[in-house]
């Protein structure tokens, strides 16, 4: 049995295995101890029985401190309060168990509670799996950002990185679907326009 619980500092210390993937973006500890100490109730792990991390969720949610300059507001770039996911990994030996879609769906009653319009995240587009892992939850792909990793593991080996998909799962507030778009895969922005 698993167990979703808050993220604790001393959980860097146990998710390496859920980070050994490819495709998994990995970050410094400074960057998700600065996320613990600005979001701690939005960054959780499950945990397996035996004390080991099997997957874990970083996200916040978004609005004044993260949003969109106010002289954007009537820009094609804007981005409302709206909940984001910044990372979720689950390990090798944990994955089909339902474990993304759930602590997804933590994010997903946060971001209702907040009033957000929207969750949204950055996937590879490289990564087919978790595309349509997050299509299978009702996400949709809102734009392509050209460019947006830096590096290239699908072995294209393109000197210009690999583009990004900014998916989005529209919530209870986005009542009418204004911020979610069909054949997002053909809108292009560039990197320096997302925030």
């Amino acid at each position: 049995m698993s167990a979703l619980r808050p993220f604790h500092a001393l959980d860097l210390l146990k998710f390496n295995h859920t980070n050994l993937d490819n495709l998994t973006e990995n970050y410094d500890i400074t960057y998700y101890l600065t996320y613990l100490a600005r979001w701690p109730s939005l960054i959780n792990v499950i945990e397996g029985p035996k004390g080991e991390i099997n997957a874990y969720r970083q996200s916040k949610v978004m609005g004044k401190l993260e949003s969109s300059p106010h002289i954007y507001r009537h820009t094609s770039h804007y981005l409302p309060w709206h909940a984001h996911i910044t990372a979720l990994t689950v390990a090798p030996s944990a994955r089909r168990l339902g474990l993304a879609r759930r602590l997804s769906k933590t994010l997903e009653k946060a971001g209702d509670e907040f009033n957000a319009w929207f969750v949204d995240l950055f996937v590879r587009e490289s990564n087919k799996v978790a595309i349509e892992m997050y299509r299978g939850m009702g996400y949709s792909v809102y734009r392509r950002v050209v460019g947006y990793y830096s590096d290239d593991p699908s072995g294209r080996d393109r000197k210009d990185g690999e583009d990004a998909f900014d998916m989005r799962k529209p919530l209870e507030r986005d009542k009418f679907r204004e911020h979610i778009r069909e054949k997002g895969e053909d809108v292009r922005v560039y990197a320096q326009d997302v925030w």
